[in-house]
Order: C-alpha cells, then structure tokens, then sequence
C-alpha cells in the first residue's frame, strides 16, 4: 500500500480534501493519511466530523496574532519530521494556504512527489489575494502532479512550461464537498427560511477598507428592510473590530460566529444573493445557482465572471453599495445570473484526483481531463 499524505490546516482546505480522502480511500493500493497543521481549529475539526474524516497527526501551530513569517517558521520543520514520520509516498495539499506552499516545499525538500489540488488559479496580482496568489504559483512550480480545477487553469500552467502530462483537469473539489453538505446541512434556529443574503469578509487585503464595506452593506439592508443579511464573522479578531461596531445595531443584519460547514452550505443555498470576499463561496455559490457579489478587485476564478454567475464588484463602498442594492432590487437579473452553468465541477472531481495520484504511482491509468 502506498501512503498518501493530505496536508492542509484551515477548514476550506478540510472541505476541499474531504471528498478527495474518501476518492483515495477506494483507491486501490492507496492509503490515505491526514496531517494538520491547525492554521485552523475549531472550524477545522468541525468540518472533519462532517465529512467523517480522521487525523492522524495535528502540529497546532496557530499563536494569537503570530505573523505570517513565524507561521511559516513553525509549519516547516515540524512538517518535514512528521512527513518523514508518517511514511508519506505521496503528499497533497490544496490551494493557496501558508499551509499548502510550506508543506509542499518541506516535502520538496525531501524529495517526496507533490500533488497540488486546485492548481493553476491566477488573479496576475501578487497582492491580491495576498499572499494567496504567491502561495499557489509557488506550490504549482514544484509540484509532480497539478490537479487544475478548470481548463482555463490547465491554460495558466501551461504558459507557465508546466508538463502538459503533469496536468490534469479534475473540476474543483469543493463542488463535490458542497453539494454533499447542502444535503445534510440544516439552518440554525432562528434564521429566516427565506428572503436571505449570505455575507462573508475577512481578506487580508481588505482590512483596511472592511469598516466602509461594512457601511457599504448597512446602506443595502436599509434599502431592502425585507431581506435578512446573515453574516457569520470571521474569528480573527481584526475582522471583528472592524464590522461588528458598524452592523451590530441594523435591524435585519444578524451577526453570528462562523457556521459549521453544513449549516453554512445550507444557508447559502437558501440565499437569493452571496456578498462575499472569499475564493471558496465564489464556486460554492455557483455550484448552487446562487449569484455572487465578490468584493474583490480581482478574481483567481474568472470563469464564474465569465459564466454569468459572479460579478465582480471591487472594493469601493460606493460601487458595491449599488451593486448589491441593484440586484436585490431586480429579480429578473438575479435569475439570470443563477441560470448560468456552473464553470467549476460536476461533483466527481475527488475521484479524478484519487486516480491521477493512483497513475502517478504507477497502479492506475491516467484519467481523463473533465471538460465542463
């Protein structure tokens, strides 16, 4: 049997993987192994007990406020001996985490072949997402096997000289995880069956305008007194101070800590709109024919752009003010939004996964690229 470790550390990463370490676990000849970092925690072992996912080893690296350097610091070493502990054949990781470029290099390191999961996205921005954008070109430079998501990520790689042999084209995982949580996921009490707008913000490169975006949403609800805003807020406590003084008193926003992934997934499915700064809900929205407001001024994922789905609305108050307000104002826009196909998966992207690593140790033949 061959090890195949699964590296990751916050709970996009978990729910990603999750589908991909069920995929290898009927995998001949593949035994599937997870190491956590613990980048993040409650939120992470929440969405392992979802998906039914055991751990074998966690580092719990996070420190209060540490920096994005001492992380890195701590990941390292401590992901090389448990690599090397482990038994590791294999590692997959996933993204653009601390997590996935660290762990990818400790494995580099130790000449142990690397599958990067969601590889080939591209903003062209080095600093937004920051450092996102840098964490996946980095991974995707040293890794045997990029899983891409799209055929337009497949596009990036190969610009990049990337092996045409060492891509292959899956659909994004996290469509695979979505759809299986929407199914068991229930609401919380106390959240409207209807009528509801999922909201998320926490970007990095959004700090410094998060209160004014906040403002931005506030003006929104107060146009359309109807609609419930549900906004679960990000742990991190910059987040927290910047939103919570400016939403805590608007009568139809409900402020909560973060959902459990599946009653998050189910939340978004019952949303007439998404306003978020995340990469994840962009495909989960649209994955659930939900449109998308991305508060970003650019995007790793412009096939929902393309698509139809997601519209791009930047970072300016003003400008996402209308936009947001705009469309909960106009049905008809929003159904035409939602009536777009999904660019991202088809909900077998793990088994791809599962199988392009069964081939790259020489138990199975290659698979196919999926085409959307």
């Amino acid at each position: 049997m061959k090890r195949v470790v699964l590296a990751f550390g916050t709970r996009p990463e978990a729910t990603k993987m999750a589908p991909v370490y069920h995929a290898l676990k009927g995998q001949a000849g593949l035994e599937p192994v997870v190491l956590l970092t613990g980048q993040h925690r409650e939120q992470l072992t929440q969405a392992l007990s979802l998906f039914e996912v055991p751990a074998e080893r966690n580092l719990d690296v996070m420190t209060e406020r540490q920096t994005l350097p001492e992380l890195a610091a701590r990941i390292l070493p401590q992901a090389a001996q448990a690599l090397e502990d482990l038994g590791a054949d294999y590692v997959l990781v996933h993204g653009d985490t601390l997590t996935t470029f660290v762990v990818a290099w400790a494995a580099f390191l130790q000449q142990i072949p690397v599958g990067h999961v969601e590889a080939g996205l591209r903003s062209f921005n080095l600093a937004e997402p920051f450092p996102e954008e840098a964490n996946r070109r980095l991974t995707d430079a040293i890794a045997d096997l990029d899983l891409a998501p799209t055929p337009l990520a497949k596009q990036n790689l190969l610009a990049e000289h990337k092996d045409p042999q060492r891509i292959l084209v899956t659909g994004q995982t996290g469509v695979d995880a979505v759809l299986f949580a929407t199914k068991v996921g229930q609401l919380p009490e106390g959240i409207p069956r209807e009528k509801l707008v999922t909201v998320t913000l926490h970007r990095r490169e959004n700090w410094e305008v998060l209160s004014e975006l906040a403002q931005a949403l506030a003006k929104a609800a107060h146009d359309h007194p109807h609609y419930t805003f549900v906004f679960p807020v990000h742990l991190n406590p910059v987040v927290r101070e910047a939103v919570w003084p400016v939403l805590a008193g608007v009568p139809n926003f409900l402020l909560l800590d973060p959902l459990e992934y599946g009653p998050m997934s189910a939340l978004m499915g019952r949303s007439d709109l998404i306003v978020t700064d995340s990469g994840g809900l962009q495909e989960e929205g649209a994955a659930l024919g939900v449109p998308v407001v991305v508060l970003r001024n650019v995007t790793e994922r412009p096939e929902g752009v393309a698509a139809g789905i997601l519209r791009l609305a930047g970072t300016d108050p003003q400008q996402v003010y209308q936009i947001v307000s705009g469309l909960l104002a106009d049905a008809a826009e929003r159904k035409k939004m939602s009536s777009a196909k999904n660019p991202y998966g088809d909900g077998k992207a793990a088994q791809r996964v599962a199988q392009g690593v069964a081939w790259r140790l020489g138990l199975a033949e290659r698979p196919e690229d999926w085409a959307p």
